[in-house]
């Protein structure tokens, strides 16, 4: 089992989660964060810090969500790893809780 980061995050980036996460399994793209999901520990620090809600188990993931499963397995094996918190993508307030961002995901 693993976290995954969901939708909310792209253009958004915040990296507060990067901070607490234990075994650094965060990687980062240009607008977006992914979990790989070979390195998470389950441990869950991650979940609350994330100011946009956007990282979730996957055993809570809904079905509109489950792509993100495998599209974290497959980013975290080409994007580079993060270990520090960074400043979010500037207009990240004004894309906080938008829908339908998948199409704005910078690979």
């Amino acid at each position: 089992m693993t976290y995954v980061v969901t939708e909310n995050c792209i253009r958004c980036k915040y990296t507060d989660c990067v901070e607490v996460c234990p075994v650094d399994c965060f990687y980062e793209g240009p607008n977006f964060l992914v979990i790989h999901p070979d390195e998470c520990i389950d441990c869950g620090l991650c979940e609350p810090e994330c100011p946009a809600d956007a990282i979730l188990h996957e055993d809570d993931l809904s079905d509109a969500q489950q792509p993100y499963v495998e599209l974290n397995a497959e980013l975290a094996e080409v994007w580079p790893n993060i270990t520090e918190r960074k400043a979010p993508l500037d207009d990240a307030e004004d894309w906080n809780g938008k829908e339908d961002k998948l199409k704005y995901l910078e690979r």
